[in-house]
């Protein structure tokens, strides 16, 4: 099975709120390279479709944390399987659009070959979390909840002060669940280039 195919069948499966199929239909557009799309320049995933493996891969590791009995007995997170999937397939659709193939020199082989690398080129610069957010609300109507685990899915990596992630992590738990399921997809599970 294609990485889209696994993508849309359990996005169609679990995400059923209003607007899901628009949103589905935009991802699937020509106005969207979500499907083909590298999800880092050098990175995790920098490939292409690793945006679409990287997505899926979040969302294997967010439903394997949230099962755990220590994490809904003791810290009490229990989500629906519609909130998992929207948080975990979404979180980066701020990556839409953005890669850019170049080509550089480089050696191999003894011989100098031009060979293609990405570069990010962001005509819409509103941050990471809060532009997927930005993205999906237009379609999608988000709880609380998801909007924040969405914004802070890159947890204490990203640029914002610490006692905002914190606060977020303490405040909405499904923020920290998210961000542990992007490290371990990103470091533990994606490919390499």
């Amino acid at each position: 099975m294609s990485k889209k195919t696994e993508f849309i069948e359990i996005y169609q499966t679990y995400i059923k709120r209003d607007g899901a199929k628009d949103f589905l239909d935009y991802l699937c557009s020509n106005k969207s390279d979500f499907f083909t799309a590298p999800a880092s320049t050098r990175f995790h995933g920098s490939y292409p479709e690793g945006l679409v493996e990287h997505s899926i891969n979040v969302y294997h590791c967010l439903k394997d944390y949230l099962s755990r009995n220590r994490v809904k007995d003791m810290y009490g997170m229990d989500y629906d399987d519609e909130t998992i999937a929207l948080v975990a397939l979404l979180h980066d659709v701020c990556k839409i659009n953005v890669y850019k193939t170049s080509y550089r020199n480089k050696k191999v082989n003894g011989e100098w070959q031009q060979v293609p690398y990405y570069e990010f080129e962001d005509e819409m610069p509103y941050g990471h979390g809060e532009k997927s957010v930005y993205m999906i609300s237009p379609f999608m109507k988000l709880t609380r909840e998801e909007a924040f685990a969405i914004r802070y899915h890159m947890g204490f990596s990203n640029e914002d002060p610490a006692r905002n992630v914190g606060y977020t992590f303490e405040h909405f738990p499904l923020a920290f669940a998210l961000s542990t399921a992007d490290m371990e997809a990103t470091y533990f599970v994606d490919g390499k280039e």
